[in-house]
């Protein structure tokens, strides 16, 4: 079996470790991507099992840079054929007490990381797939996006909008890439428990936000990584076009 090889943004904390865990567990080659701690990225790669992983960095809401992550994910795996598009940013911007100027500034960094990014990654890996030899068959493209994209986020208007697009970008791209072979899906995760929510739900909000779910609490990392995990699978081909709810059941549609 011919070994893959994974490019997963934003996979040096978080969902994003996880995913690249999983992805090398499965026996993927796996290129993790951080913006800038290269620190952090390391350790990750470090822990992953097999060998011939790399760490990339670079910011993907720049389009130069988001050509030169993919561009150097390439030439340090020898290809990729499978994209996760994990990293992104969430900003608060209420819109009845956000300045014009903020609320300006927090739609443009939001949509350049979230969407954007997302949007330049995915060409450039295409546009790799395409030019190389053995041709793009058997390709995944995995999407984070969110459950807030259906459900709302009132305070969080630009993430929760950039994840819908995010969404339609996945479906759009599932129809006009499939006749290449390759397959494109998204996750839309609720609240994950992370080291960048951990502070909120240890704080007077966690019991309202595990009592989301009829679980009674919150998604984990592994819960997020096992589902992109199968999607980066053959098995999963039949799956393109879908944006998988991971939300235990706190929001039902």
């Amino acid at each position: 079996m011919t070994r893959r090889h994974a490019l997963v943004t934003g996979g040096s904390r978080g969902i994003g470790a996880v995913i690249a865990e999983r992805l090398a567990a499965a026996g993927h080659a796996v290129a993790v991507h951080c913006r800038a701690d290269t620190a952090a990225a390391k350790a990750v790669m470090d822990s992953l099992p097999g060998g011939g992983h790399t760490v990339v960095t670079g910011d993907i809401g720049d389009p130069d840079q988001a050509r030169a992550i993919l561009d150097t994910a390439v030439r340090e795996l020898g290809t990729v054929d499978v994209l996760v598009n994990n990293a992104g940013v969430y900003a608060e911007q209420p819109v009845a007490t956000t300045s014009y100027a903020d609320w300006q500034a927090a739609w443009r960094r939001i949509t350049d990381i979230n969407l954007l990014g997302t949007a330049n990654l995915t060409w450039c890996l295409v546009d790799h797939l395409m030019h190389r030899v053995q041709g793009p068959q058997g390709a995944r493209i995995i999407n984070v996006g969110s459950r807030g994209a259906y459900r709302g986020e009132p305070d969080a208007p630009a993430y929760g909008a950039s994840k819908a697009a995010v969404h339609a970008l996945t479906q759009s791209l599932a129809q006009s890439l499939a006749p290449h072979g390759i397959a494109v899906t998204a996750v839309a995760p609720g609240f994950v428990r992370t080291d960048l929510t951990e502070p909120m739900l240890t704080g007077p909000a966690g019991g309202a936000i595990r009592a989301q779910s009829p679980f009674g609490r919150t998604a984990e990392p592994a819960d997020i990584a096992g589902a992109v995990a199968w999607l980066a699978s053959a098995e999963a081909e039949w799956s393109s076009g879908a944006v998988l709810d991971l939300n235990g059941a706190s929001h039902l549609r």
